[in-house]
Order: structure tokens, then C-alpha cells, then sequence
């Protein structure tokens, strides 16, 4: 089974590409921190390259940015090419399945959150928006 869990923060902008046949797909890095600490007392990150297809490649482009977290849900790839000075290189990626948006552009980053997280709403003011509802225009 090659399946991957990760929940982290996006290191840089995403960056769209679109192959010779038109097909769209986007190319991002996440910091992943680990479960332990050095016995310096620090956390250390993993930087893994995610890289989404169509329409999750699109939404990725247009909502995500540097710092906004995600989950990403996929399987592990290596591929190897041949480098302009002959030399062979080895790539191992994520390829996304699902790509969940935890805090995107819009999230407000000003916040004061690091993580550019949602500042949440008081209940009061989010029921305060509901309108009631007369039972006889149900449709049931």
C-alpha cells in the first residue's frame, strides 16, 4: 500500500505549470514538523515537494500561499532523469489525492496567528445571522 497523511506549511508560493498536452498541474513544498525534539530541545522539519493534477492544481494555485497550512492525502513517487551534465538525478514527490485547506489566502494572516489560521467568531454573532424560519414554508 503507498499511501501518505501529511499535515504542514507550505515553504514558498505554489507554482502552476501546464504539460505539452495542456494538462494543468502545480508544484508546492511543505514543512512537516516531527514528533521529537534533537536533544538540543529543537523540532525539526521535513521540507516534502507535493505536486498536484487539474483542477486540484487550480485550486491550489488560487487559494494557497507561502505559510498557509495544509493536509495533503497521496502516495509517494521517484522518478530519475538524466541532468544536462549527464549526471542522473533521483526525485521522490508527494502526488496529492486531496489537498484539504486548513488556512488559505483569504484566512486573514494578520490575525497575529503564525500559522495564518482563522481568528474564530463568537457563537453570539453567528447565530445573531440566522433568520427564522415560518414552519408553514417548509417544503415538508
Amino acid at each position: 500500500m503507498n499511501k501518505v497523511v501529511l499535515i504542514g506549511n507550505l515553504t514558498r508560493d505554489p507554482e502552476l505549470t501546464t504539460t505539452t498536452n495542456g494538462v494543468n498541474f502545480c508544484r508546492f513544498t511543505i514543512a512537516v514538523s516531527r514528533n521529537f525534539a534533537t536533544s538540543d530541545g529543537e523540532r525539526e522539519a521535513d521540507f516534502l515537494p507535493i505536486i498536484a493534477w487539474r483542477a486540484q492544481a487550480d485550486n491550489c494555485y488560487k487559494y494557497l500561499k507561502k505559510g498557509s497550512k495544509v493536509a495533503v492525502v497521496g502516495s509517494v513517487q521517484t522518478r530519475n532523469y538524466e541532468a544536462n551534465d549527464g549526471t542522473r538525478r533521483y526525485v521522490t514527490e508527494i502526488v496529492a489525492d486531496n489537498v484539504e485547506f486548513i488556512s488559505t489566502k483569504n484566512s486573514g494572516t494578520d490575525s497575529g496567528e503564525e500559522d495564518g489560521g482563522v481568528k474564530p467568531q463568537p457563537k453570539e454573532d453567528v447565530v445573531s445571522k440566522f433568520e427564522p424560519i415560518d414552519d408553514d414554508n417548509l417544503p415538508f
